[in-house]
């Protein structure tokens, strides 16, 4: 990672959430899949931990971790729950293997240099039938699509780290990669899981007036805004 990504992510400023409604779907699809008893869910980018704080409502049960890389972040976060600092890179994160039953990965691997090394690394850290659950900008959205039939760079792409060319919006917040549904169908079995199953989530930062729209095209996910994957270790 470059210095001045890393700059970036240590920035308090830049944005470390994604919205509640993408947690609380997340936590709702994990709870069913974990069931009754007490497991250990790695949250892996974990940021300022409010997301998982959201998910510890519905979690409640579980035994959440922690873990990002950015000192800030992890100041912030250990006032959610227990936070360690880790890389996805070497030296890895700071588990044995097999160590999770289940491990949220929620809008990082958007920001990943190595996407192939850090699914490595998440199937390390879970048993075998372990559950991952990612998610992740959709760049097919439906508003993208309209956006690039008329020639505007698409929401959540970034030429840029010092500011915002071509697109709606206005904070850089450091997206290297996208990525659509049928990319995902094919990279994670790619690197040893099995897809249960792709759903849709709204994005927070849609103009209030579309998102009723917004929602309703969390029916098809190929549309939606954030791609929720629940996936298995092989």
């Amino acid at each position: 990672m470059t210095t001045q990504l890393r700059d970036l992510y240590e920035d308090p400023s830049t944005p470390v959430a994604s919205g509640p409604d993408r947690s609380r779907r997340q936590a709702a699809i994990l709870a069913r899949a974990l069931g009754p008893v007490p497991q250990t869910v790695l949250d892996v980018g974990c940021g300022d931990g409010s997301a998982a704080a959201t998910a510890a409502g519905v979690l409640g049960r579980h035994r959440i971790v922690g873990v990002d890389w950015s000192q800030d972040a992890l100041r912030r976060a250990n006032r959610h729950l227990t936070a360690v600092r880790g890389e996805l890179t070497d030296p890895g994160l700071p588990f044995a293997d097999g160590v999770a039953d289940a491990v949220l990965f929620s809008e990082v691997i958007e920001h990943l240099v190595d996407p192939d090394s850090a699914l490595d690394e998440l199937r390390r850290v879970l048993r075998p039938g372990g559950h991952l659950l990612l998610s992740t900008p959709n760049l097919a959205a439906w508003y993208n699509r309209g956006l690039i039939l008329a020639g505007v760079q698409p929401v959540f792409s970034e030429v840029s780290l010092r500011g915002i060319h071509g697109r709606p919006g206005s904070q850089v917040v450091g997206h290297l990669r996208l990525y659509t549904a049928r990319a995902l169908r094919s990279l994670l079995p790619a690197s040893g899981f099995e897809i249960v199953r792709i759903t849709g989530a709204p994005y927070h930062d849609v103009p209030r007036p579309l998102r009723p729209l917004d929602r309703l095209a969390c029916r098809a996910p190929s549309l939606a805004s954030i791609l929720l994957v629940h996936a298995r270790r092989l």
